[in-house]
């Protein structure tokens, strides 16, 4: 369902406790519970579960909306969410038509093609089950929205009917996959930038950025007025898709200023679309002229309900708290690929439920290895073991002679203020400092924070390079060369790529 990102940044979801009750407050689903408790063994519905026409008034009124003129259409899709999310049981039409007075012979054909309901299983569950069992009701509710966003806005179904009963897509010109799958994607965009570190986070985005990120291509300079118009028809597009996906509580929607569509002189929404790409819209567009070409946010609901259909599709959609269960190897496998924030919040849940003595131990037992990505590993049981107390010194104390854990070991204590650290050897002040190195470059952080990094090593050791390339750490020649190109100082550069070519020279 996302766009191709191969690895999406864990979400920070809230507890199911809370995300039930916002699903029990979206107005949509709040309106189907309402039309089935509403619904008896006089009403009737089509073949396909639907409301007939006649029923519909009654359904209106029965939500407050009689007076509404829509208020017949939003009962009909409130009944759809009722009927798909359990809330309602069909009974088939032949039914119906067997418990019919065989002898009201005028009404056999009315009987024959409508079919009755009651109670279904899933309405109890939302006043009687847990919080999972009402974001199991509320997500296929979702599906029945999403699948209604998804489909073509139609004036004249009747006219799109074939002999068969069937609707004429080609007539129509349209492709529910394509149509799906375009969806899917924006949803899935809206995701990454809300979950991302330096994302939108809980800000709207400009309905023109995210038109923008599903038809303009990364590599693309500036935007032909083909591929803006394109972006234009795609965001009213979206309009109508996120009106209907937010009474379902999926989204918070500021929609299209109507009048945008009818002024004249105003920016146009294909310029706002091309300037608002990258969600930063320049001059002469300021903040107020953006908002008014729509502004979306996903709910806590909503990011919830995303990941959910992501885990359906195979994907692999990290939730802060996942790993909370695990071993401390799984816990510093899994927080590689997480933002800073969220790998301190795994952490820090994960510890949570542990004693300290016997989680620092499994760290530091996690956090020894050779092969790539070890270096990354004990930087991340190092960040782990800052938000232990002193209740870990015995255990740290334990590894002061271990080669790969013994420089770890002393920075903790240093850093807590303890008595009688012993002076490490000199091999081991530089193997530390090979192993933070490649454990940075594997991070792939800022680069003036890698360089900054590199620097003040070198710098607090005289000769760091006459020593270093002798460091038996199975990362030392690609450490070496990445200071090489790295280092601002270009004679240290130079002394940098010397020591990584004598040690590649060794084996």
């Amino acid at each position: 369902m996302a766009p191709d990102h191969p690895i999406l940044p864990p979400v920070r979801l809230r507890s199911d406790a809370e995300l039930a009750r916002d699903a029990l407050a979206a107005p949509l689903l709040t309106r189907a519970v309402r039309l089935a408790r509403w619904a008896g063994p006089e009403t009737r519905v089509g073949a396909g579960g639907e409301l007939v026409d006649a029923q519909l008034p009654a359904a209106a009124e029965a939500l407050g909306l009689a007076d509404d003129e829509d208020g017949q259409a939003e009962a009909s899709e409130a009944w759809r969410v009722a009927v798909d999310a359990g809330l309602v049981e069909i009974h088939d039409p032949e039914d119906a038509a067997g418990n019919a007075d065989e002898g009201a012979a005028g009404d056999e054909e009315a009987v024959d093609a409508e079919g009755t309901v009651s109670v279904g299983e899933n309405l109890a569950l939302l006043t009687g089950g847990t919080p999972q069992d009402v974001l199991a009701v509320w997500l296929e509710g979702f599906a029945t929205v999403f699948d209604d966003a998804a489909a073509p806005y139609l004036d004249d179904l009747d006219a799109l009917v074939g002999p068969d009963g069937e609707i004429d897509f080609e007539a129509l010109d349209w492709d529910p996959e394509a149509e799906a799958e375009f969806l899917e994607g924006v949803l899935g965009n809206l995701y990454l930038l809300t979950v991302s570190e330096g994302g939108s986070g809980d800000g709207p985005v400009p309905l023109p950025a995210l038109a923008a990120s599903m038809v303009i291509p990364d590599d693309m300079g500036e935007p032909t007025d083909d591929v803006l118009e394109q972006v234009s028809d795609a965001m009213m597009r979206l309009d109508e898709q996120f009106r209907i996906l937010e009474p379902i509580g999926l989204v918070e929607y500021q929609p299209v200023d109507e009048a945008l569509m009818v002024e004249e002189g105003e920016h146009d929404a294909a310029d706002a679309a091309g300037r608002a790409r990258d969600g930063e819209p320049s001059a002469p567009l300021d903040e107020e002229d953006v908002s008014r070409y729509g502004m979306v946010r996903l709910t806590p609901l909503g990011l919830y309900g995303i990941r959910a259909r992501m885990l359906d599709a195979g994907l692999s959609a990290p939730a802060v708290g996942d790993l909370a269960e695990k071993g401390a190897d799984a816990l510093l496998d899994g927080v590689v690929s997480y933002p800073q924030e969220a790998a301190r919040a795994e952490i820090a849940g994960w510890l949570a439920t542990r004693e300290v003595p016997a989680a620092a131990r499994d760290l530091l037992a996690a956090a020894r290895g050779s092969e790539p990505g070890a270096p990354l590993r004990r930087l991340h049981a190092q960040q782990a073991l800052s938000l232990v107390g002193a209740e870990a010194e015995p255990v740290v104390r334990e590894v002061l002679d271990d080669p790969e854990l013994g420089g770890l070991a002393r920075v903790w204590l240093a850093e807590r203020g303890a008595a009688d650290i012993p002076a490490p050897p000199e091999s081991m002040i530089f193997w530390l400092a090979i192993d933070t190195i490649a454990a940075h470059l594997d991070a792939e952080g800022e680069l003036d924070e890698l360089q900054d990094l590199i620097e003040g090593l070198t710098g607090r050791h005289g000769g760091f390079f006459d020593q270093a390339w002798r460091v038996d750490h199975p990362s030392t020649a690609e450490v070496l060369e990445a200071m090489g190109r790295l280092h601002r100082d270009k004679p240290s550069a130079k002394e940098a790529r010397k020591a990584a070519f004598k040690a590649r020279s060794r084996h």
